[in-house]
């Protein structure tokens, strides 16, 4: 099925740009079932991408970003694409996804108090030995 879009849309190259993806990854969420809706397509048969399709790409891209795996990242799309009467099932999955982010980024949290720690005792060491805060801050001897 073919879905015809306004002319006011992006094209598929605009829609990477705005994004921040390639044309190839925009492809691969539509090929995929990733995407809200099927994108628009001009009477030339090009991509259209509406603000709701970038809207939707943006939550992809966080989702993705934030280390949900593509096949979960798919049923969120499935359930959202059903339409009302799945609430729950998004808010399980979400929250689901949000308690693994949280682990990470406790874990991510302590793995950078470490390095704070190890970078505080090299700047003391440089510091007793004479270095300047300003050739410590650019980090030339």
């Amino acid at each position: 099925m073919t879905i015809t879009a306004p002319t006011q849309g992006l094209s598929i190259a605009a829609a990477a740009e705005r994004s921040g993806l390639t044309s190839h990854t925009l492809r691969y969420y539509e090929r995929d079932g990733l995407m809200l809706r099927a994108v628009g397509r001009s009477s030339s048969g090009h991509r259209v991408y509406t603000e709701e399709d970038l809207r939707w790409i943006a939550m992809l891209t966080r989702l993705r970003a934030t280390g949900m795996p593509i096949r979960e990242v798919k049923h969120y799309a499935e359930m959202c694409r059903a339409g009302g009467g799945n609430e729950l099932a998004r808010l399980g999955l979400l929250r689901a996804h949000r308690a693994r982010v949280l682990t990470l980024l406790s874990e991510v949290t302590e793995h950078l108090g470490a390095i704070d720690n190890k970078i505080g005792i090299y700047t003391d060491r440089l510091e007793a030995s004479g270095f300047t805060d300003a050739e410590i801050r650019e980090g030339r001897s």
